[in-house]
């Protein structure tokens, strides 16, 4: 016995309900296995600093470790579970970040000692701000 798999998308394009409903649990399911477990990121840059917005809903500024070493930005997270918690029966959980790490590469007009961090409504928010009267090196460079 052979078994065909049946393309109902010949049929002029038309759009049939068996392949919605098999593309959106097949897609699904597929997709499922590659998410990313790591939080979106915007970053805005002004004329005075840097500001970095993760969006990690569900966890508390408790849970977020940063960490500057030379131009290289570090957040980390690992949210504590409660086994005293009452477990829910989700049948599709997405925003669920027990655990991530992100890094990004500074320039170099950034002030070490000018970083702040805030997380309010699920939006970890940091502000990194620029050097001040950063000049560029002007250097005669002679041929020999």
């Amino acid at each position: 016995m052979t078994l065909v798999k049946f393309n109902n998308r010949t049929r002029n394009n038309a759009p049939y309900f068996n392949n919605v409903f098999d593309s959106l649990f097949s897609d699904a399911l597929n997709k499922n296995y590659t998410i990313n477990k790591v939080p979106g990121v915007n970053i805005l840059e002004s004329e005075k600093d840097y500001t970095v917005e993760l969006a990690a809903p569900g966890l508390v500024k408790e849970d977020f470790q940063i960490n500057l070493k030379k131009d290289t930005l570090s957040v980390w997270a690992e949210k504590k579970t409660e086994d005293t918690a009452v477990q829910k029966n989700y049948s599709r959980k997405e925003f669920d970040y027990l655990s991530f790490a992100r890094s990004f590469v500074l320039p170099e007009t950034v002030d070490a000692e000018k970083i702040a961090a805030e997380y309010v409504n699920g939006i970890l928010t940091i502000t990194i701000g620029k050097k001040e009267n950063l000049e560029p090196e002007s250097k005669e460079i002679k041929v020999s």
